[in-house]
């Protein structure tokens, strides 16, 4: 049934949100809020910090200041409306906003899954092939490769979009959760949603177990390359570059993985929104400081960026 048509009668949905203790939402406003401008903070830091720092115009981080983008949007799609939610009595959000909303988590959450392969793909390359390194991920390559991330984005968004509201919605429009994600809006439907169940599985499935097995695939052969490497330092800077993705992967594969690759998806416990939370607000907070406190070169340029504003200060008040 195409979207639009007479059946779907539902104009407005009703998003629970967190929690409906009254008591509750000040404190979860304040450290929403919080999270949400380190969010900010952390990865506009991150961006700026690459584009003004010639160590870091390589192709790692190229790609690392993309994530911080996708970090950023991905955040602004949720945040806002749940800090909001805490502070309004309502909950309600359009039919339309709803589409939006479910549209733009899909573009950015598949461009995360393809970003992050394609990161692992850099690694591989730069371990295993460091004589070709520059020579293979070009700057044309990686502005190509973030361009396909943002084009799969909108594809996957396409079909998982309109596969949720081709169905129709008479009734009831309450969701338990606090934003529009695929399985509680199915729930809603007035028809079977085993189809669409299922073809909500094949393409979460379709992006996940794809770049996932990039991922293994790429961090397995840095394994053996790096189990070769004689020199002892060889091998710690190895890992010491390997480490942060890694600890990134795990972060946003692990939750994405718990709360959409599920046999039942209409059976999504109150335990899921949790996940959500973890994967859509705190992850794009968590990435920066993962990336700069476990990354040396993101430190130095860190610590000549402070000493260069010193500097200045000092400049400043000589004059």
């Amino acid at each position: 049934m195409a979207l639009g048509q007479n059946h779907t009668t539902v104009t407005k949905f009703i998003l629970l949100g967190l929690t409906d203790q009254a008591d509750q939402k000040q404190l979860l406003f304040a450290i929403f809020l919080l999270i949400y401008s380190m969010t900010l903070v952390g990865n506009l830091g991150m961006i700026e910090l690459i584009r003004t720092s010639s160590a870091l115009h390589t192709p790692m981080y190229f790609l690392l200041s993309a994530l911080s983008f996708l970090d950023i949007c991905n955040s602004s799609v949720f945040t806002p409306r749940l800090l909001i939610s805490f502070l309004s009595t309502d909950q309600s959000i359009s039919f339309a906003g709803c589409v939006v909303q479910m549209a733009l988590m899909c573009i950015h959450g598949t461009g995360e899954c393809l970003l992050l392969a394609i990161m692992a793909y850099d690694r591989y390359v730069a371990i295993c092939h460091p004589l070709l390194y520059h020579t293979i991920m070009s700057k044309r390559l990686c502005v190509q490769l973030v361009v396909v991330t943002y084009a799969g984005g909108m594809f996957i968004s396409a079909v998982q979009t309109g596969n949720t509201f081709s169905l129709p919605f008479c009734g009831p429009n309450i969701i338990d959760h606090y934003f529009c994600d695929i399985p509680p809006v199915l729930q809603l439907a007035c028809s079977d949603t085993t189809i669409a169940n299922v073809i909500l599985l094949f393409f979460t499935a379709l992006v996940t177990v794809p770049t996932v097995s990039v991922i293994l695939v790429s961090y397995a052969y840095i394994l053996v390359t790096i189990c070769r490497m004689m020199s002892l330092e060889a091998k710690c800077k190895a890992f010491s570059t390997c480490a942060s993705h890694l600890t990134a992967l795990f972060l946003f594969y692990g939750s994405v993985f718990l709360v959409y690759v599920q046999p039942k998806p209409e059976h999504a416990s109150a335990y899921d929104k949790i996940l959500s939370v973890f994967y859509t607000i705190m992850i794009p907070m968590l990435n920066p400081l993962v990336y700069s406190l476990r990354n040396k070169d993101v430190k130095a340029a860190v610590q000549v960026r402070v000493l260069n504003l010193n500097k200045k200060v000092i400049c400043l008040k000589a004059i």
